[in-house]
């Protein structure tokens, strides 16, 4: 009878776990999904609601390291300074990953709809559940 309980609790406990994660995986796309409408719109403020806003925050790209929610919001600014640079954003979701509690990694690609021609590449970011929010604290793109 021990060893009915014991499998049950242990039962339950993985059930919890992956409902768990679910909600996680489902509260991170929805963050991204509310980063592709304000991007879409032009709106990079509102884009960047989703990151850390912390000078700690890392974005990795072709110029290298860049730290910090303001030095990541000026590069966006610079390099998509208008509607016809910034176009419409689509993020295609290949992957995520748990790596503890209350921190994934998704990785997956962007598409860019422009007038001034498309973009397309590969992302990994890293989300933190940081006060009641997920927030990317990490950002590697090409």
């Amino acid at each position: 009878m021990k060893k009915l309980f014991t499998l049950f609790i242990l039962i339950i406990s993985f059930n919890s776990e992956i409902i768990a994660q679910s909600k996680d995986k489902q509260e991170i796309i929805a963050v991204m999904k509310q980063q592709e409408a304000a991007w879409s719109k032009h709106d990079l403020e509102g884009f960047m609601q989703g990151y850390w806003k912390s000078d700690s925050l890392k974005f990795y790209g072709s110029n290298g390291i860049t730290y910090g929610w303001k030095k990541t919001l000026d590069n966006y600014k610079k390099g998509y300074p208008t509607k016809d640079h910034s176009g419409t954003l689509n993020f295609k979701i290949n992957s995520i990953t748990q790596i503890e509690n209350n921190s994934y990694y998704v990785m997956g690609e962007y598409h860019l709809t422009r007038k001034i021609g498309n973009a397309n590449g590969v992302f990994m970011i890293i989300f933190k559940k940081i006060n009641g929010e997920w927030k990317i604290i990490a950002d590697t793109s090409c």
